[in-house]
């Protein structure tokens, strides 16, 4: 079998490959029907407008309208095959024009049906008076606008509200709006669905309305909300995905049937990753499949159905609407009815490799040239490839390519698109099992495992383990929260702890201790299925998963907040790369935007789009971090550029929010300090910030606070979806007390003394690390200006140096450590001297060594000062070594909850790094 990059190419229009549209015998009998006809279409690609045309010309020879409509259909059709066959058009153009047939036909039917009835009945209102819409809603291909030649139509029919019709002008004929809108439906169907001697418009299928074919013809929006509600079933998520109001147009354009989406939405899409939609999925598909095999049961010729059989069109359909429907609802920018648009969106945010998506847009675009073609020869509603070798050759030669006795290059890529397709679908579907599972049967757990499915109270569960470990899954197995499973969460949680105790001891580095925190994770999290079934579904997430419990503890904690964030591990990519701001933020701004075409743009949902890309980015971050991927400086600087980011954005998206908002864009800038300031950030840090603006508008000084105190509310609130970080502006002029915005001239004015309101020596310690981080970029260098004014401005060093030292000890009475112990931080020679030293160095001599003035970090400011001999040989390079060296040994204690002091006779290696910090100590403060 070829494989999919060897396939046969097509080749040049040469008389041997050529095929002739006439071949059709659908094409023969409408060219014998309607040949002095064809003309009434314009000529070109059938478009809205040419279609249109072509139906006023066929209704003004006195034809009715539904023998008009299937004329306009049977003109169109013809030119199609012609363009396809003979003139290689695109798929796009084939489903682009049968698509607006559709629409162009309903709109005609609609109009000549609600008139009509208002001809009997009136209009319908309701009990305020007001019109009432009704809607035609497109399903399936009709939705995602890509139907095919010979499609049926899917369709739904909605009215906005209950009423009763306004009546005759004699005051009879009042009806409800539902038997209105029923006898609306009843002449659609006949005006687009009956076969008459001219044929049919459009095969209808009504049977995904709520409740099916036993359902009502029509429904309210009122009924249709209830239905999601309360008996909305999962594979109808699936059908609903690519609905759209297709019929009438003003209610598009005008914007009325957006009601309508806000129904749809939250039923097909839900605020989490919904991986229990997986089993849905795949028992729909395993009913597709089965009766796909019933039909070709003694028949080998249907087993070649291009749409339903292994590796047809509906499995890379499914593929794509499997993964919007388990992340669509967090990430809208992948909300698309096309199915070729999707795949591209779809590798857009990395769920499919960018070669495997197109090459699955490969194999969509030839089968649905195939499906075409079938289609074409008799206008009839099949996927099956023809058995008469003419038919076969003529659709080889259609999509130049050859087919004879001896070899077909059309059956050759047909079976390498199919294999492709059915790997990537089973790869998607069937994660973890040997095949696919059948209805009834437990489907397996694993590859190459046989026998029954485990179960909780099964001994096999315990049998090995260590008495401790048994111990804790017993107290699991029995708490009140797996009592309360259904028997679905049951029998999965039983697999996923079978799963974890072979990868303990299939897996290196998997141990007791990884196993006790998966339990202690998953505990609190059992009533919450999602994720069960996303580790149900992701093989491989759970191995990841019990290697990152294994090698620290911090992890399960920032799981058991952020649980959500597993799915990050999903991806390949996660330990080979590192933070990168600027896709961050381009990715977010794709959301944002995807928020308002979806019309959710509101603050809730942005401050939780913010707060989900930050905790996986986070995440993201820790995971490297544990397998020692990058370094504690690293980790730093990727937690400060990811603040950075969420800041930037929070203004940008904040302002947007603002009601007082004077400009387009704010003259407003975030200054870091601390931690944040230095890029020293940590898991958890707190930002300390301070706002300026430079805007002389009179409304700014009001304007600028409410700013602030939205983007602090935008930072620090606790939604459904966690916070962002903790907010501290207390390093602002005059502190808590001063005023929550400053102006960058009373900024300036108090940092360089101008006046009587001026700033404290702890507060130019706190510039010496400081940096515009977010906002307006022309505020970085006015700060920076001030900044470096502050850092030069002469100085008596002794009175500096006791101001520094009485502050650090006030500092060290606030946080005790005993005697015999070491704390990384707060102790004697420990990181708080070595940061109030370099403070001392900087503001003392910046104004003789301007190398000193950059905000480059304490390490850096360390060697630079020795380089400029403002300090011992050596001692300047030990305390720089020692701060990395007390820096690592504080980020793995946190990262193992374990305590940062330790016995000073027990230091070990640190203890010649706790020399180098009081070594430099007493060079600086004596």
């Amino acid at each position: 079998m070829n494989s999919i990059d060897t396939l046969p190419q097509a080749q040049d229009p040469t008389p041997a490959l050529a095929a002739r549209a006439d071949h059709s015998r659908y094409v023969q009998r409408v060219r014998r029907v309607r040949g002095d006809s064809l003309a009434w279409l314009p000529p070109g690609e059938p478009v809205r407008e040419t279609m249109e045309a072509a139906l006023q010309t066929v209704l003004a020879q006195g034809r009715p309208l539904a023998s008009a409509l299937r004329i306009v259909r049977q003109l169109v059709m013809e030119r199609l095959v012609v363009l396809d066959v003979e003139q290689q058009a695109s798929v796009e153009t084939v489903t682009r024009a049968m698509t607006e047939l559709a629409e162009v036909t309903l709109e005609a039917a609609l109009a000549f049906a609600r008139a009509e009835q208002d001809e009997r009945h009136g209009a319908p209102r309701t009990a305020t008076g007001a019109p009432i819409d009704f809607w035609i809603i497109g399903m399936g291909k009709l939705g995602a606008r890509e139907l095919n030649v010979s499609s049926d139509i899917d369709l739904i029919y909605v009215y906005e509200e209950d009423g009763a019709t306004a009546g005759r002008a004699d005051g009879a004929g009042v009806i409800s709006a539902h038997e209105y809108f029923s006898q609306v439906a009843r002449t659609l169907r006949a005006l687009i669905g009956d076969l008459t001697d001219d044929g049919f418009v459009f095969r209808v299928d009504l049977a995904l309305r709520p409740n099916g074919n036993s359902g009502p013809p029509v429904v309210s929006l009122a009924m249709l909300e209830e239905y999601f509600l309360v008996q909305g079933r999962e594979w109808e998520r699936f059908a609903w995905l690519k609905s759209r109001v297709v019929a009438p147009r003003e209610a598009i354009t005008s914007g009325r049937a957006r009601a309508l989406r806000d129904v749809v939405t939250p039923f097909v899409y839900r605020r989490y990753l919904d991986y229990g939609v997986f089993e849905s999925l795949r028992q729909l598909h395993q009913k597709i499949r089965d009766e796909a095999m019933r039909r070709a049961a003694g028949r080998p010729e249907r087993a070649n159905d291009v749409k339903l059989s292994r590796g047809g069109i509906r499995e890379i359909e499914f593929i794509v609407q499997l993964l919007q429907v388990v992340r669509g609802g967090q990430f809208p920018e992948i909300r698309t009815r096309p199915t070729l648009k999707a795949l591209q969106r779809l590798a857009g945010v990395g769920l499919i490799p960018q070669d495997t998506t197109d090459r699955l847009a490969r194999a969509y675009t030839f089968l649905r040239q195939i499906e075409h073609r079938i289609q074409y020869l008799d206008d009839q509603q099949t996927h099956l490839l023809p058995t008469v070798d003419a038919d076969l050759r003529w659709i080889a030669a259609s999509m130049r390519l050859d087919c004879n006795a001896e070899a077909c290059d059309l059956l050759d890529a047909l079976c390498a698109h199919r294999e492709l397709v059915a790997t990537e679908f089973d790869a998607l579907l069937h994660e973890g099992r040997s095949t696919p599972p059948r209805p009834g049967s437990s489907g397996g757990t694993c590859r190459g495992c046989s026998g029954p499915p485990p179960t909780l109270d099964s001994p096999a569960l315990v049998e090995g383990l260590s008495p401790e470990l048994a111990a804790r899954l017993k107290l699991l197995v029995d708490s009140p929260r797996v009592a309360l499973l259904r028997d679905e969460g049951r029998a999965r949680l039983a697999r996923l702890l079978m799963r974890a105790r072979r990868l303990s001891r299939d897996m290196p580095g998997i141990g007791d201790t990884a196993l006790l925190r998966f339990i202690d994770w998953i505990e609190p999290l059992l009533r919450r299925d999602s994720y069960l079934a996303l580790l149900a579904e992701r093989g491989e997430v759970l191995g990841r998963l019990l290697r990152l419990l294994g090698l620290a503890r911090w992890p399960m904690r920032y799981l058991m907040l952020h649980p959500g964030v597993i799915d990050e591990l999903a991806d390949a990519r996660l330990l080979g790369e590192r933070f990168e701001p600027g896709a961050l933020s381009r990715d977010l701004e794709a959301r944002h935007q995807a928020w308002v075409r979806s019309g959710e743009a509101d603050e809730g949902e942005l401050l939780d789009t913010l707060r989900r890309a930050h905790h996986a980015e986070t995440f993201r971050t820790l995971v490297r971090d544990v397998e020692s991927e990058i370094s504690v400086e690293q980790v730093a600087d990727d937690l400060s550029a990811l603040a950075d980011a969420m800041l930037d954005l929070t203004l940008s998206w904040a302002w947007r929010h603002l009601r007082q908002r004077h400009r387009e864009q704010p003259r407003f800038a975030v200054i870091a300090y601390g931690k944040l300031g230095g890029k020293e950030l940590g898991y958890g840090s707190d930002l300390d910030i301070v706002f300026l603006y430079d805007d002389d508008d009179e409304r700014a000084p009001e304007v600028y606070a409410a700013f602030a105190r939205k983007v602090i509310t935008w930072l620090s609130l606790r939604t459904a979806a966690g916070a962002l970080y903790e907010i501290d502006t207390a390093l602002r002029p005059n502190g808590n007390s001063g005023l929550l915005v400053t102006s960058i001239e009373a900024f300036a004015r108090y940092q360089q003394g101008r006046g009587s309101n001026t700033a404290w020596t702890w507060e130019h310690q706190a510039i010496t690390r400081a940096r515009w981080c977010a906002g307006d970029a022309s505020l970085a260098s006015r700060f920076e200006e001030v900044r470096r004014a502050v850092l030069t401005a002469p100085r008596d060093q002794d009175a500096l140096r006791r101001e520094i030292a009485t502050m650090r000890e006030r500092v060290r009475e606030a946080h005790p450590v005993r005697p015999t112990r070491f704390d990384l931080k707060h102790g004697r020679g420990g990181m708080m001297d070595i940061e109030f030293a370099v403070q001392w160095l900087v503001l003392a001599h910046s104004a003789a060594h301007p190398e000193l003035q950059d905000d480059v970090g304490n390490i850096a400011l360390l060697q630079r000062a020795e380089r400029a001999a403002l300090l011992p040989a050596g001692v300047g390079l030990a305390a720089a070594d020692a701060y990395r060296e007390l820096r690592r040994a504080q980020h793995r204690a946190r990262l193992d909850e374990a305590s940062t002091q330790t016995e000073i006779a027990e230091l070990g290696a640190l203890a010649a790094h706790r020399q180098a910090g009081l070594a430099l100590w007493r060079a600086v403060f004596g």
